[in-house]
């Protein structure tokens, strides 16, 4: 809460500042607010938990000379060509549209120099895409834009998606001044008219018809592609149970924090919970049918550093998706462009207005001017920069708590700092054995 002392001015904490020009600015434009990025609002996170370092009662591994390993195999449920990648940090689906074809190809060249797997997102696969990925999951997302059964055989595994963090229950924006004529030609829409993707897939109304249409997928494949089943972070453990059911090889889970293109704001801060209450839900749910660890579970929502992606795997995760970190990873709100944010009503740091095609980094964009500013092999290279530190930083952790692999992390290794983060995550509160609402 801010105050002016000397003028006896406080700020109201139910209508501080930002909900007043909020108000301001419906009132004036009669619309709602359209933004990217995901939730700003404070909700408790991985940085409310901390591990417990290995000193007497644990033995911990011996910096660099001891191993510990980071690969991870995901989809061999069913799947005759599950993935086998290197590290546990994957690149969420974020579509060609949404983002220009260089920041695609650069997530395709990042992704690939570590070992790991990229996605497609919403409106079908780009040949720059294909061509410098290793790994490609392609995303088969409600809408069907760019749905091309070709281009579905040449993926690597396959992401039914029922739902995104930032907005379960929705459907995602992708207005009119990013809808060239390619990506018109690519979802099969008017150029320069807005489009807004499906909230619900339209062949199946439930579980039984998703255990159908992973039957197809799977004959369309010939049982070789994992079949992933990607669901917005709401009611966790039935989702997750239910997507088990129907046959999944592996459970994507995307907390209130993960990141969208373009959606409602009231959406984004109001609708979901966060990524540290939605994983021990999921992992109640795998380990009561007997499926944890043979159906592999990502998390995704929020990760931003080594910490995150050990405490994700410590709750039991098998592996991480990032979005948003990927792409300032590739140069999103670089200092280096302050001026022309400052010229949009925006600044380096603050930049979310990714629905308007004009981001200064050309990632956002499909404007050929802007788009040109990313180099993809420049940007490929600070991403798999940036991913072998995430990793580095999660094996610096794992060994201390003596883990020969981060697979080994689990939730004794945790202790959480507040009440919130304790229950929600069910490790114990720190200093206490207690962890709140356990029975």
């Amino acid at each position: 809460m801010t105050t002016i002392p000397e003028l006896g001015l406080r700020e109201s904490a139910t209508f501080d500042r930002a909900t007043i020009a909020d108000i301001q600015r419906a009132a004036a434009t009669g619309v709602y607010d359209i933004r990217g990025w995901g939730a700003k609002r404070h909700v408790p996170h991985f940085d409310d938990l901390l591990f417990l370092g290995a000193s007497m009662s644990r033995y911990p591994l011996e910096g660099y000379r001891e191993k510990c390993d980071t690969d991870v195999v995901l989809g061999d449920r069913y799947a005759a060509e599950p993935l086998h990648l290197r590290i546990p940090v994957t690149i969420a689906g974020m579509s060609f549209g949404a983002l220009s074809a260089n920041a695609k190809e650069a997530l395709g060249r990042g992704a690939s120099e570590v070992g790991t797997s990229t996605t497609t997102g919403d409106g079908g696969m780009t040949p720059e895409e294909r061509g410098q990925s290793k790994h490609l999951v392609y995303q088969y997302l409600p809408s069907r834009y760019g749905m091309n059964p070709d281009d579905l055989r040449q993926a690597d595994a396959i992401e039914i998606v029922l739902g995104q963090g930032a907005k379960p229950g929705g459907g995602g924006m992708l207005l009119g001044q990013k809808i060239t004529e390619r990506v018109a030609g690519m979802r099969t829409l008017p150029v320069g008219i807005d489009q807004r993707s499906a909230s619900r897939h339209p062949d199946w109304t439930g579980p039984d018809d998703l255990e159908i249409k992973i039957g197809e997928l799977r004959e369309l494949t010939d049982w070789k592609k994992p079949i992933y089943v990607k669901v917005g972070a709401s009611r966790p453990y039935y989702d997750t149970a239910l997507a088990v059911k129907s046959g999944a090889d592996v459970v994507v889970l995307d907390g209130m924090q993960g990141g969208t293109a373009a959606t409602q704001q009231v959406f984004i801060e109001n609708v979901g919970i966060p990524t540290l209450a939605a994983i021990p839900q999921a992992v109640q749910a795998l380990q009561e049918l007997g499926m944890h660890r043979k159906v592999q579970l990502i998390v995704s929502g929020g990760i931003r550093t080594g910490a995150d992606v050990a405490k994700a795997m410590a709750l039991g995760a098998d592996a991480v998706a990032i979005g948003t970190a990927a792409l300032i990873a590739l140069g999103d709100n670089d200092p280096r462009y302050s001026a022309e944010y400052a010229a949009l009503g925006s600044a380096a740091g603050f930049y979310d207005d990714f629905q308007d095609g004009r981001d200064p980094a050309g990632i956002t964009t499909q404007d050929p001017e802007l788009a040109a500013r990313l180099d993809p092999v420049e940007g490929g290279r600070r991403l798999a920069n940036y991913l072998r530190v995430l990793t580095m930083e999660a094996q610096t952790i794992a060994r201390a708590c003596g883990k020969s692999h981060l697979h080994n992390l689990e939730p004794e290794d945790l202790v959480a700092l507040t009440i919130e983060s304790a229950a929600m995550a069910r490790v114990p509160l720190a200093g206490t054995s207690w962890i709140p609402g356990a029975m």
